[in-house]
């Protein structure tokens, strides 16, 4: 019986869905146990406004429940004893329980093993000004559904998740996210002209300063 099975039958195993984020290993900050590709059922994949970061008014990936949609992720087995931790890192987010059932993995896992996913929360304070995504969470993102779902997967992620016409914001030299990765060229490549494709809108850096300066004037 291997360390999963044990861990599951002893109670000391937790199961989350990433969807954004998390589905890159790279920005994972807990000791986890394993993660498998994975399909939700019954909920789909929108960006939502949150309170800002670093003074930006940013858009962060969330979930909604959906019966005719599906989301595209990974499902992380961890400790029991870090989901605190994962809580803290989703502190803009709520934890929901998930059934079994509405996840798809190509292998099986545990029974019993509580799953959640995390939706972020509804009514908070955000920015008074329109949101962005920071490219450098995006990148974070793009990145890992590459490696989890392959290029199809990835395109599948840009096209299916709603509210992509929100604008980026061009920090990938200088990132704003705190668990920001190293991309190669070949992605950079790949992203930027999957994101061409779709018609997304950027915003520099030296617009939102302009922007401030004009305000203070």
């Amino acid at each position: 019986m291997g360390e999963i099975e044990v861990l599951a039958k002893s109670g000391r195993l937790v199961a989350y869905f990433g969807y954004g984020s998390l589905v890159n290993r790279h920005t994972l900050r807990t000791n986890i146990v394993h993660a498998m590709p994975a399909k939700l059922q019954g909920w789909r994949r929108l960006w939502r406004a949150s309170p800002h970061a670093a003074g930006l008014p940013t858009s962060l990936l969330s979930v909604c429940r959906d019966e005719k949609s599906s989301v595209d992720g990974l499902l992380v087995f961890d400790y029991l004893e870090n989901l605190a931790a994962v809580d803290l890192r989703e502190e803009n987010y709520d934890r929901r329980s998930v059934l079994p059932e509405h996840v798809e993995t190509a292998a099986p896992f545990p029974e019993g093993v509580p799953i959640f996913v995390y939706e972020a929360h509804q009514y908070v304070p955000v920015h008074p000004e329109p949101p962005m995504i920071l490219q450098s969470y995006l990148d974070a993102v793009m990145q890992g559904f590459l490696v989890e779902h392959g290029e199809e997967g990835l395109r599948r992620f840009v096209l299916k998740t709603e509210y992509f016409n929100t604008p980026i914001y061009r920090d990938r030299p200088s990132p704003t996210y705190p668990r920001a990765v190293k991309l190669s060229d070949k992605e950079i490549d790949m992203f930027d002209r999957l994101l061409e494709e779709i018609g997304a809108n950027f915003t520099d850096p030296q617009d939102i300063d302009e922007a401030a300066a004009a305000d203070v004037k």
